[in-house]
């Protein structure tokens, strides 16, 4: 099965300095992977390329079976899922709504677009998969952080993308609405079994159980990569973080703690 992704050898320099360097990374329909590594370690930059928001220096980069630098970037970026829980929106757009922007990668609803019977179908069976069914009428200024994340999965959906990136995800969610985002992920891949994702997070403890492979970058490198019996444990993220670490797992859960 072709891969989703695939970055072959791929540097990326600013001012002379190198944000990532040789980087090579391919990810296969089904698979979810996590991208961990310390503040500075090139997470946000490769997620970027990734999400064909940028080029890199020197490498190769297929999304979706295209290159980058021979593709319209922007027409494929509409076939990529993107969750950026800083996503800023400040109409009070109800959650329904906030879904049905995903067709058109804008902050509010297309006021030249007539949106089907069919599309306002899936924005809703999108939110009762997220969970979000009771709030579906709820607007976007009243919603809790956690609430809002749930949403934003729902809306990168929108166009059945083959391909979800998630940057930090978990970023600013309490114990509670952290695990009912996590949980909403495991049911989400579940569901969708050819949906590849990536998620970037700095804590193990953010990861769903659902998670398969990893990447471990530190100072633009790779530390390690691939299933996560291999790449997620306690010699891998010391050597990550340069800091002892023990990691441990628990019912399909990651925790780490300085050993």
């Amino acid at each position: 099965m072709p891969a989703v992704l695939h970055a072959a050898g791929i540097d990326v320099v600013r001012g002379g300095r190198y944000l990532l360097r040789d980087i090579n990374f391919t990810v296969h329909p089904g698979e979810h992977w996590a991208l961990l590594g310390p503040n500075g370690a090139g997470k946000s930059t490769l997620l970027h390329i990734l999400g064909a928001f940028g080029h890199p220096t020197h490498g190769t980069v297929d999304v979706l079976g295209h290159r980058l630098g021979r593709v319209d970037m922007r027409e494929l970026r509409t076939h990529i899922g993107h969750v950026d829980p800083r996503h800023r929106l400040d109409l009070p757009l109800k959650a329904h709504d906030v879904v049905l922007t995903g067709l058109t990668n804008t902050p509010e609803l297309d006021p030249r677009r007539r949106y089907t019977g069919a599309e306002h179908r899936h924005a809703d069976e999108l939110l009762e998969l997220l969970g979000m069914s009771q709030r579906r009428d709820s607007a976007w200024t009243t919603m809790s952080q956690g609430e809002r994340g749930r949403t934003l999965i729902a809306r990168a959906l929108m166009p059945k993308p083959s391909l979800l990136l998630l940057d930090e995800p978990a970023t600013g969610l309490d114990l509670a609405a952290r695990e009912q985002l996590l949980t909403s992920i495991d049911q989400l891949r579940n569901e969708v079994g050819d949906l590849a994702s990536v998620l970037v997070t700095h804590h193990l403890e953010d990861l769903p159980t659902s998670t398969s492979h990893a990447l471990l970058l530190r100072d633009g490198k790779s530390v390690i990569q691939g299933a996560v019996e291999l790449s997620l444990t306690s010699a891998t993220i010391t050597k990550c973080f340069d800091h002892s670490v023990l990691v441990t797992r628990d019912r399909g859960r990651w925790a780490a703690r300085s050993s």
